[in-house]
């Protein structure tokens, strides 16, 4: 079995235990565990337009771990990418205000090309104070998250802010209806070919080039790549930066697509929910795929709890966060079992 398929599997046993931890919570609470599973079964992939609702949400989400799978095999932990897909969005939402009325063969680009260098340029800042001065990557880049959250907040209450609001919530003029690439559904054969082209692309770029190999292995140890004659601060810089620019491409696409406008606080989950994608996945492009596709049926499923189980949809946000608890914890659990297992045969 291979390295990366040994790793989802892993990550699959401990989803079912966080599950399995949640439904005996919820059946204490109150609620009918068994009533809870169904739900999320139907809602993520048995009802009508249920593999639709769970691509919606996976897609973005898969662009956006694909690059901090990059990032955390470099050894870099960029926990920015929700402010990077916020900047990313208000980028393009600007490029699309500023060049309203020109072709959208010309502006559609524009956007994209705006979205990913302002995800890019996001993360360059604390790569660099990380690199230069040795300052905490997840501190600097959770400090981005709410700067940019901020600057979200901004930008829709003043110089991108609808007019014709009705002030409830601030937001953005809506795009003009030649610029989006998706109805609200968020499932387009572009959208589909951009995740699928990005997926392509990360992967060939982690497994067939020197960059991932010096990468991966500047993850686990710099002096060996500083002895190959590579650059860690090149391969940290650009790990940072190809990180910001997929959670932009995220951005932009929620922007232009599902949403169609900007929006104060919208998807506040959405980086943290890609971190935890890629740490289920293993920090393995494949494995995101399928990672992302299962989470993006988990957001689908949040529409039927109220309805199935009288679970508020916040159960998905608990259900989450026993995921990650169990992948955080995987790492010294599995080690000792392995020791366990270990110790009678090496004593035999």
């Amino acid at each position: 079995m291979s390295d990366s398929l040994a790793a989802i599997v892993r990550a699959i046993l401990f989803i079912v235990l966080a599950l399995a931890m949640c439904g005996v919570i919820f059946e204490f609470a109150g609620y009918s565990a068994p009533q809870m599973f169904q739900s999320i079964v139907d809602g993520a992939f048995l009802r009508r337009n249920a593999l639709e609702h769970a691509l919606r949400w996976a897609l973005p989400l898969f662009i956006t771990a694909t690059g901090i799978v990059i990032s955390f095999r470099a050894g870099y932990f960029n926990i920015g990418a929700q402010g990077q897909f916020y900047v990313g969005a208000i980028c393009a939402a600007f490029v699309a205000e500023w060049l309203r009325g020109y072709p959208a063969a010309m502006v559609i680009p524009l956007c994209f090309a705006a979205g990913m260098t302002g995800g890019a340029l996001w993360a360059l800042w604390p790569g660099l104070l990380r690199l230069r001065s040795g300052a905490d990557e997840v501190i600097t880049t959770l400090m981005g998250n709410f700067l940019a959250g901020l600057l979200l907040v901004y930008v829709t209450a003043g110089p991108l802010k609808d007019p014709s609001g009705s002030g409830q919530q601030a937001s953005s003029r809506p795009l003009e209806a030649a610029y989006r690439i998706s109805a609200s559904s968020g499932v387009s054969p572009t959208i589909i070919g951009i995740a699928a082209l990005v997926g392509i692309a990360m992967w060939w770029l982690v497994n067939r080039t020197a960059f991932g190999v010096l990468s991966g292995l500047s993850g686990r140890n710099p002096t060996m790549v500083r002895w190959q004659g590579a650059s860690t601060w090149k391969i940290g810089l650009a790990s940072f930066l190809v990180s910001g620019a997929l959670a932009g491409l995220a951005g932009t696409i929620e922007l232009m697509g599902p949403n169609g406008r900007l929006a104060g606080g919208f998807l506040p989950a959405h980086g943290f929910t890609a971190v935890l994608i890629a740490l289920v996945a293993g920090l393995s492009i494949t494995g995101a795929a399928i990672v992302a596709f299962f989470f993006g049926g988990l957001a689908s499923a949040a529409l039927y709890l109220p309805v199935m189980a009288g679970l508020p949809s916040a159960a998905i946000d608990i259900i989450n966060a026993a995921i990650a608890l169990f992948i955080t914890a995987r790492s010294r659990f599995i080690d000792r079992v392995t020791k366990a297992w270990r110790r009678p045969w090496t004593t035999s």
